[in-house]
């Protein structure tokens, strides 16, 4: 009888010893940067956004286009780029990442989803002066995940 009443009693205090050490901690992994991150270059282009015609087709990187995801097809900047983008006349922004090429049209400097078009503003005019913020350049090539259908 003792030795159990010794083996609750530890037990007891192991618990109530973690509920104070878990109360005392910080974890900072959660925890936001003060300031966003500073980009790399910025510039300004014409935007226009694509949707239900090349839903679930085969992107630059590999992966399936989702009309509903953060992506953006850029010619040039590496696949796996993260940019930000702003919409002045809305004041909204959004982070999208760089998982395509084109546009295929002169004068057009971003085809972004139709849910970045959505959340930013502009999916009824179609077309949208937005400033590109270069945030981070992918250092390998990206590679889409291969995932299990």
């Amino acid at each position: 009888m003792g030795s159990k009443l010794f083996v609750m009693w530890a037990a007891i205090r192991g618990v109530l010893l973690m509920l104070v050490i878990a109360t005392a901690v910080k974890a900072p992994a959660g925890e936001l940067p003060a300031e966003p991150p500073k980009p790399i270059l910025v510039w300004e282009g014409i935007s226009s956004w694509y949707g239900s015609d090349f839903h679930g087709r085969a992107t630059a990187s590999g992966e399936k286009y989702n009309m509903f995801a953060p992506t953006a097809a850029h010619p040039t900047l590496p696949l796996g780029s993260l940019v930000r983008l702003v919409y002045a006349d809305t004041g909204r922004s959004m982070l999208v990442r760089i998982n395509d090429r084109g546009p295929f049209i002169e004068g057009r400097e971003i085809d972004v989803s139709y849910e970045v078009a959505r959340s930013l503003g502009f999916e009824e005019r179609g077309l949208a002066r937005l400033r590109i913020e270069l945030l981070e350049v992918s250092k390998r090539p990206w590679r889409a995940r291969k995932t299990k259908n």
